[in-house]
């Protein structure tokens, strides 16, 4: 139980693994992948994305974020969240991270059905994403709007049924 004014650090490492975990599946890293980029072991991502990081040296947590930063910054801005987007231009932004907060679970994309799309690709073998992308591509071209503005939209001609 946690006493008045104190912290639980073990709940804060939780929301620090749950959320490197989110970070680590949307830019579609194994464990292995992520250690590998970072110079640390698959052992050290797999505790601390558990949560049971709290004896995590520093530099290892200090070497997965660098290791994601980097991976995260090949993408196109736009598709990131505001927040996700601010800690990687603004690096003297400090987000409150603090145990005294929590650790947030800030989004990763700007629309939380992006990072879901991308994180149930990513999921799939190799040779089924084709048939993902179909579905989708099917799907939205149906919900499309028939005549946006003045054409088919963004996403190719619409077939005549």
């Amino acid at each position: 139980m946690e006493a008045q004014g104190q912290t639980d650090w073990r709940d804060w490492m939780r929301g620090l693994g749950r959320q490197a975990r989110r970070v680590r599946e949307f830019l579609g890293l194994s464990q292995e992948q992520l250690a590998r980029l970072a110079g640390v072991s698959q052992g050290a991502v797999s505790r601390l994305e558990a949560g049971r990081g709290l004896a995590t040296p520093l530099l290892v947590v200090v070497k997965l974020h660098i290791a994601m930063h980097k991976a995260i910054s090949a993408y196109d801005p736009e598709v990131l969240s505001p927040e996700a987007r601010r800690f990687l231009v603004e690096n003297e932004q400090q987000f409150p991270t603090g145990p005294e907060n929590g650790f947030p679970a800030y989004p990763v994309a700007k629309d939380q059905g992006i990072e879901e799309l991308v994180r149930l690709y990513r999921g799939l073998p190799e040779r089924q994403r084709e048939k993902m992308l179909s579905v989708v591509r099917a799907t939205a071209s149906a919900l499309a709007p028939a005549d946006a503005e003045g054409g088919s939209g963004s996403l190719g001609e619409r077939r005549a049924g």
